[in-house]
């Protein structure tokens, strides 16, 4: 049985498998992809200037407050059955990981995530249509424990235009300065910390499959009159806007 998914075989448009592919697209370009079963994370990475561009799912330009980040997309099996075929379904987007990102750099600002289907057009990740971006509130003082706190982090949906949106937070995020980065496995810190954004934790509505995605942007904006998050320690450690964007396959 063939599973039609970004883990189900060789690519050679970017991601999947074990081996590396260059490009001259933009930057030198180095691809990669983690294969775990019926879990992935597809890494990327984007350095200023004339750096190097490694990239599973996703492409991007680094953000202002940060010479060089890492972006993380996190997958699960969702099922999602047929009458011919019990067992189908495919693998969602479950979180996207900004990581190796310098808080103390970039404290304060609003960090923004959004998703690009192949069209180039912003995929929905929030419980109404117009919900196409997430957006979090960096703390302004440096943290010394996780954030787990999503109220905290001020975390909320944007339209693509960037006009904030009232309605039901499926989502979640959490910023880690301790423990490992989904990334690479580094120790996390301050000058090294991952923000996650959780996009629908319960998988009550949204579920985005992970073959649809096609880029990732992430941005930061500044953020001078924001009550960033305060360290709000949890059990387990876990306006010139900057765009950042990344090609996925």
């Amino acid at each position: 049985m063939t599973l039609h998914s970004p883990l189900s075989g060789p690519v050679n448009s970017g991601f999947g498998g074990g081996k590396k592919y260059k490009s001259k697209i933009v930057f030198g370009v180095a691809v990669m992809g983690f294969v775990p079963f019926l879990f992935s994370t597809f890494a990327a990475s984007v350095t200023v200037g004339n750096g190097a561009l490694e990239f599973g799912q996703g492409s991007q330009q680094a953000i202002a407050c940060d010479e060089k980040i890492y972006i993380a997309m996190g997958e699960e099996w969702h099922a999602a059955p047929v009458e011919n075929d019990p067992s189908a379904g495919y693998f969602r987007v479950r979180a996207v990981t900004v990581s190796n990102l310098d808080l103390a750099n970039c404290a304060g600002k609003k960090l923004r995530v959004r998703l690009i289907d192949g069209s180039s057009q912003e995929i929905t990740i929030g419980s109404i249509p117009e919900a196409k971006v997430l957006q979090v509130s960096l703390p302004s003082v440096a943290p010394v424990s996780n954030i787990s706190d999503s109220t905290a982090l001020l975390l909320s949906y944007l339209t693509g235009t960037g006009v904030p949106i009232s309605s039901t937070l499926l989502a979640s995020a959490a910023v880690s300065v301790s423990g490992t980065s989904i990334y690479d496995g580094s120790i996390l810190s301050v000058n090294n910390a991952d923000v996650t954004f959780y996009i629908d934790p319960a998988r009550t509505a949204v579920n985005i499959n992970g073959q649809s995605v096609f880029r990732t942007t992430v941005e930061t904006v500044n953020n001078p009159s924001a009550q960033a998050a305060q360290p709000a320690p949890s059990a387990t450690p876990s306006p010139t806007a900057s765009p950042t964007a990344s090609p996925t396959q």
